[in-house]
């Protein structure tokens, strides 16, 4: 259910699937707070946290000048987020380097690659958990130890006609009121950076709605938010759960499963800066001409 200003309620709802989806059972949704708690890894490169969802893991650094982040054998492609307009990054993979800009989002292929901060910052790393190491890693990697019927198995999108290479594109993107969003898409992550939102989100403006079979994960950077979870009430009363209303400040991530209804409110008085993520990329968002920024450099399945 959106608002009609909203450009997600022109959206087509995916049926691909024989007749409804029906959920037997449900797994409750995962906030997981980076500021208040200890990291998971301390050392000479800076402060990492790291948690995770069904088919990614999220690891949030507060990184110093110098910090090396290495990958060695890294499985398939991996995704950064470089929220400070200040901070620069330099990318070192076989094929050469590449200096990244501040206020940028970047793609890194499978096998060796070295991140080096150029300059102090914070530094957003997404994997999927082919990445075991950053999996069991995770602060909730026991939330994860079983199956959870709701998402399926993470697949990859197609790569690029041209291969795999570090590609990197800037944030500063005009708003688009016909766009939801900053959307960039790889073979293995969706993000979408929201515009970013100045005192609390207008209660007759929300956006309640559900994902059938993908989890998202909701990244605040800055500010404080409340993320509303209704859950659907099926036959069966025993896997019925109780509304949940899940406030936090930032950074932060807060993973949310599907079928859960849901709809996330701004509550800061300064900027409030989200950031949705998905594994693999979202087809709904992808059907929409426009909303993919980068759609010319990853296909879609199929095309």
């Amino acid at each position: 259910m959106y608002d009609r200003s909203d450009p997600r309620s022109t959206l087509v709802k995916d049926r691909t699937q024989d007749g409804a989806w029906v959920h037997e059972s449900f797994f409750g949704p995962q906030l997981e707070l980076f500021y208040g708690t200890g990291p998971q890894v301390s050392d000479g490169n800076g402060d990492t946290w790291i948690s995770r969802g069904q088919n990614f893991v999220v690891a949030y650094s507060r990184a110093r000048q110098g910090g090396l982040f290495q990958r060695s054998g890294q499985p398939d492609e991996y995704a950064l987020i470089v929220p400070d307009k200040d901070t620069r990054i330099e990318i070192a993979t076989p094929d050469g380097t590449t200096v990244v800009p501040g206020y940028s989002v970047a793609f890194v292929p499978p096998g060796e690659s070295t991140v080096r901060m150029l300059s102090a910052g914070t530094l957003v790393r997404l994997f999927t958990p082919r990445s075991g190491d950053m999996a069991d890693a995770a602060s909730n990697a026991d939330a994860f130890g079983g199956p959870h019927p709701n998402v399926p198995p993470f697949e990859p999108w197609p790569e690029p006609k041209d291969g795999l290479k570090v590609r990197w594109y800037t944030l500063d993107v005009p708003e688009d009121p016909s766009r939801f969003g900053r959307i960039y898409r790889c073979t293995t992550f969706m993000i979408n950076y929201l515009p970013p939102r100045v005192g609390p989100r207008a209660r007759d403006k929300v956006s309640p709605h559900s994902h059938d079979d993908f989890e998202q994960c909701s990244l605040a950077l800055s500010g404080s938010f409340t993320h509303h979870l209704r859950w659907p009430w099926t036959t069966n009363m025993n896997v019925w759960r109780e509304d949940e209303h899940l406030f936090c400040e930032s950074p932060s991530i807060c993973v949310i499963p599907p079928p859960a209804i849901h709809t996330t409110t701004a509550e800061g008085a300064r900027v409030n800066q989200l950031v949705d993520i998905f594994a693999p990329p979202r087809m709904d968002f992808s059907q929409k001409p426009g909303w993919v920024l980068n759609e010319d450099d990853y296909p879609m399945p199929g095309r």
